[in-house]
């Protein structure tokens, strides 16, 4: 349309934009007098036929355009022409100079009248090539549009719709021509209309092209919502002016839904990959439920919790559940007794217990109480329900709650319920899938499984820990001449018991035997292999064997521990061709023996393969005792060297395990170097000096269990002892009673002194009959009273029944009738024969015997 503007002069016409249907089609005209000569030409005239108007005015243009075959006939339709007719036609025309034919033009010739009145003609001619390009180029677009299986839409430079083809239309109804004028507000809600004029604006303005942008809408009449990929570029005229722009939408719904699937896929893929990293590193109860929980929430759900039953939790032997043993999970009053821990939320306002839960007495939800609290679900619900069944349920939310839907998960390992998941999506979220089904039942089994052996191993540590403690020394070890302390950390839940030990071992003669072990490895076996071996400790010490026989022994047992797996098998088996050595388990362990002696304050120690003692004595800085390592117990074929220190008075004395100075953060050297500055100032209390170890040295407690045995040197003093030499003849049985009397005389002692006097007189005089060389007597006060006689002889002392007619032979027994105790051990030159009774005032004083009792030795 050309544009009309009024100006002071009137009137003026201004031309129409280019891109005009006619510059398509360039029509050109020229005109024809009445003598049949041209007498107009256009400029279009000389695009089309290459001629200007200087070359064609006055000429015919028959002779000058038609081919000579065609001239004939031609003239006769000007003639006609000129006579007042009309004329249209297709007419071959040719270049001046040129004979065949250029091309063909489509031409309408109308009679005119000159000025004067006389008959002319004017041409309007069209080059029919141009004609046919235009009618293909509408039939392609035609076809395109019409016929594309995609909706295609053509808005105008105002934004409104020029055209839509038919795909368009089947979706959103009526027919094409219905949509005309219409905007993208009458299609889309208004978030995404607003979306879709911002981009085509953004396109009309720019001219840049818009791909897949995304709009997510529902047809008229439908619900189900559906995903466009829409493609927007801009139109242009011939000569470039923006026309319109022009949309082609494709609906992605089901690709839309495959990706979707296919990310569902992918993301329960990777939590399920990080359910198995993460789940299950702690062998805690409730700590493996909360790894569950960090997993699922917020990648899988919003909200979600986890009960686990009481009796689970508290150690009870009786698995919680069976699978499908409904009499096992539930009962009359509804599910067993549960305890929540652990709960997660990914929503700030996250739902409280109402009456209503899902559905009447429910019980269920995903925080239906708080965590730590114990609860049964109602018989009725669907959390009861999955207990007694063992299968997931989906319980829908209520109307008004935040909750959309909660998968109830019971948690199933080895056909036993632990307990019970619950997953939640709130509203707005996607709901549950058969996938996500599948998911929550494959992580409540991961946890499941890691739960019970949480639980089993619980369990063993705890029976280890039991087991470990009821052989380690009752209250506070007392010992004559030591001050003793010691202090005993077992690692934590977890961390597997350890075989670490001590012992405090009293000695005739009050001799003191401190020992300190540790098995290697971990758990029950190493608890019991570690109560194995220090029992044969107290016995080996009682037969007061020197410290290196003592862990000659040792080694010996422990290798008997870890006996071939064949050793039990039938001799069919056992002729059997070996096929090497399987052995159930190999004990090694580490041990020191020291046996201390408080009248000479002199200690033996032997090793075997453990760390050495540290010595500190008054004034001077802490040392290791240079004691030979020696192999581990359990390796064999090695013998065990023994060194003799004398501890000065005040002394402290520390016998250790592993688990004090090693540590995964640093060497053994740093630890031991640690472990001698804090034990710098011995003089404060020897429970203070434990403390302050434990608490100065970066322990690592929790990896290893800890043993610490302290002793601090203090020596009988001399009056407590009296020492005496005897020649070997008969009279020294009465120098003996002598010496003995006046020796408890001058200790306020003389309710002892008729019993000491006649065990003393056995002993010697068996000595004396029996044994070789010097006699020595000695007498030790202490927390009790111990007589002991030594002499050269190698032959033990065996106690018997004399018979009746046997005029000797029942002096041991008087001697264990009227004592405490007694015994015999060797020495180094000969034996010594001992016997202890209590103190006047002691605790343990012994029973006197009675009339039948001493009537039996006769």
């Amino acid at each position: 349309m050309s544009e009309i503007s009024e100006t002071a002069s009137g009137v003026v016409w201004q031309s129409s934009p280019p891109g005009s249907i006619y510059d398509y089609i360039r029509v050109a005209s020229f005109s024809i007098g009445s003598d049949g000569l041209v007498e107009q030409w256009s400029r279009r005239a000389v695009d089309l036929f290459g001629v200007t108007a200087e070359q064609a005015m006055g000429k015919d243009p028959v002779e000058a355009f038609m081919p000579p075959d065609l001239r004939e006939r031609a003239h006769r339709r000007v003639r006609d022409i000129l006579d007042g007719k009309e004329w249209t036609g297709l007419v071959p025309f040719r270049m001046p100079g040129e004979d065949e034919p250029r091309g063909i033009a489509e031409m309408y010739v109308m009679p005119s009248e000159t000025e004067s009145g006389e008959r002319a003609a004017l041409c309007i001619v069209v080059d029919v090539r141009a004609l046919r390009r235009i009618e293909t180029d509408l039939a392609a677009s035609q076809a395109i549009f019409g016929q594309s299986p995609f909706g295609f839409l053509l808005f105008g430079t105002d934004l409104t719709v020029q055209r839509t083809n038919q795909r368009f239309a089947t979706v959103f109804g009526g027919s094409a021509d219905d949509h005309r004028g219409r905007t993208v507000h009458d299609y889309l809600a208004r978030s995404e209309a607003d979306r879709m004029t911002a981009a085509l604006r953004k396109v009309l303005d720019t001219g840049q092209s818009v791909t897949d942008l995304q709009i997510v809408g529902a047809a008229p009449g439908a619900r189900d919502r559906r995903h466009w990929s829409i493609n927007l570029y801009r139109v242009h005229s011939g000569t470039g002016r923006p026309i319109g722009v022009a949309g082609l939408g494709v609906d992605v719904t089901r690709r839309h839904n495959a990706a979707r699937e296919a990310a569902s896929a992918r993301r329960n893929l990777a939590l399920l990959n990080e359910a198995g990293a993460r789940i299950g590193n702690s062998l805690d109860l409730e700590a493996t439920a909360r790894e569950l929980l960090d997993v699922a929430v917020p990648g899988f759900c919003d909200l979600a919790s986890v009960d686990l039953y009481q009796g689970l939790l508290t150690g009870d032997e009786a698995p919680p559940g069976r699978w499908g043993s409904s009499h096992d999970v539930g009962y009359g009053a509804g599910s067993a007794e549960l305890r929540r821990v652990a709960h997660a939320s990914a929503v700030s306002d996250t739902p409280r217990r109402t009456d209503e839960g899902h559905g009447p007495d429910s019980g269920c939800g995903p925080v239906p109480i708080e965590v730590g609290a114990v609860h049964r679900f109602p018989f009725n619900s669907p959390c009861a329900g999955a207990l007694r069944t063992g299968r997931l349920r989906t319980v829908p939310g209520g109307e008004g709650e935040l909750v959309q839907s909660t998968l109830v998960v019971p948690m199933v390992a080895h056909d036993i319920v632990v307990g019970l998941v619950q997953f939640s999506r709130t509203k707005g979220s996607e709901p549950f899938g058969e996938r996500d089904r599948a998911l929550a039942v494959e992580l409540a089994a991961r946890a499941a499984v890691c739960i019970d052996n949480a639980r089993l191993y619980r369990r063993e540590h705890e029976r280890a820990l039991i087991l470990q403690r009821s052989l380690l020394p009752p209250g506070d070890p007392e010992a004559a001449g030591l001050d003793i302390a010691c202090r005993y950390l077992p690692g934590t839940a977890a961390t597997e018991v350890g075989g670490d030990w001590f012992d405090v071992i009293e000695l005739p003669g009050h001799r003191t035997a401190l020992v300190i072990g540790d098995v290697m490895g971990r758990g029950l076996r190493a608890a019991v292999a570690m109560g194995e071996l220090r029992t044969a400790v107290r016995t080996l010490a009682q037969l007061d064997l020197e410290p290196a026989e003592v862990l000659s022994h040792l080694d010996e047992i422990a290798r008997g521990l870890g006996a071939p797996i064949g050793a039990q098998q039938s001799r069919a088996q056992k002729s059997q061709k070996p096929r090497g050595p399987e052995l159930s388990e190999v004990y090694l362990a580490t041990c020191v023996y020291a046996v201390y002696d408080p009248v000479t304050r002199r200690c033996t120690f032997a090793n075997a393969g453990h760390l050495p003692p540290v010595l500190v004595a008054p004034g001077r800085d802490a040392v290791l005792v240079d004691v030979p390592p020696g192999m581990p117990l359990g390796v064999g074929g090695e013998p065990f060297e023994e060194v003799e220190v004398e501890l000065p008075e005040g002394a402290l004395l520390a016998l250790y395990t592993d688990g004090l100075v090693e540590s995964r953060d640093h060497p053994l050297d740093e630890g031991l170097s640690a472990f001698r500055r804090a034990l710098a100032d011995q003089d404060r209390p020897l429970e203070d000096v434990c403390d302050r170890v434990l608490t100065s040295l970066d322990t690592g407690h929790g990896e290893d269990d800890i043993a610490l045995l302290m002793a601090r040197i203090q020596g009988l003093p001399g009056d407590a002892v009296g020492d005496w030499r005897l020649p070997r003849e008969p009279r020294s049985v009465g120098r003996a009673r002598e010496l003995a009397r006046a020796q408890l005389r001058a200790w306020d002692l003389d309710p002892l002194a008729d019993t000491v006097e006649l065990l003393v007189s056995e002993l010697v005089t068996n000595a004396l009959r029996y044994g070789e060389g010097e006699i020595r007597l000695r007498l030790l006060r202490d927390r009790t009273l111990v007589c002991e006689v030594w002499d050269a002889g190698l032959v033990q002392p065996r106690r018997r029944r004399a018979k009746d007619t046997d005029e000797g032979g029942r002096g041991l027994q008087l001697v264990g009738l009227l004592s405490s105790s007694w015994g015999s051990r060797r020495t180094p030159r000969g034996k010594t024969v001992w016997f202890e009774l209590a103190l006047p005032d002691g605790d343990g004083a012994a029973a006197e015997p009675t009339v039948e009792q001493l009537l039996s030795m006769f």
